[in-house]
């Protein structure tokens, strides 16, 4: 699952099933947002809260200023990174593969220098990674 903002950031989150999600959602969604949805009935709770935008696509994949192309977009980029790229991603890393893709996705009309230099900055002020660290020498297993 992705929430998206208009123009700005986009944050991913990894869950067995879309009413999973709804917790989450209200969590980082401010009251009185316009949230735009699919036509899954997941999303019908989130009408108490949200100002919804809501789109079939069976009929159409936008109506009425209503449309998820954001989102499809974002899916559709981390399908082709898995196919091109990852060519396998492991459930365990899942949500990690799905904040790279996110990323890359906020940051890509940024020059590859300022990306780099991004990166390389917020990787020396961390230490080690609990998920990475031992990754080489195979002792996180799948």
């Amino acid at each position: 699952m992705i929430i998206r903002e208009c123009d700005g950031q986009s944050v991913p989150a990894v869950f067995r099933s879309e009413g999973a999600a709804l917790g989450f959602i209200r969590e980082r969604i401010a009251p009185g947002s316009i949230v735009h949805a699919d036509e899954a009935s997941s999303w019908d709770a989130l009408h108490v809260r949200f100002d919804m935008k809501r789109i079939n696509h069976q009929q159409a994949y936008s109506a009425d200023g209503a449309c998820t192309n954001m989102a499809k977009e974002y899916f559709s980029r981390f399908r082709r990174g898995e196919i091109g790229h990852h060519h396998h991603i492991s459930s365990v890393y899942l949500l990690r593969y799905a904040q790279e893709a996110s990323w890359r996705e906020d940051h890509r009309w940024e020059m590859n220098g300022a990306q780099y230099e991004r990166i390389a900055e917020a990787a020396m002020k961390r230490g080690s990674s609990v998920d990475f660290c031992g990754y080489w020498q195979r002792h996180n297993k799948d």
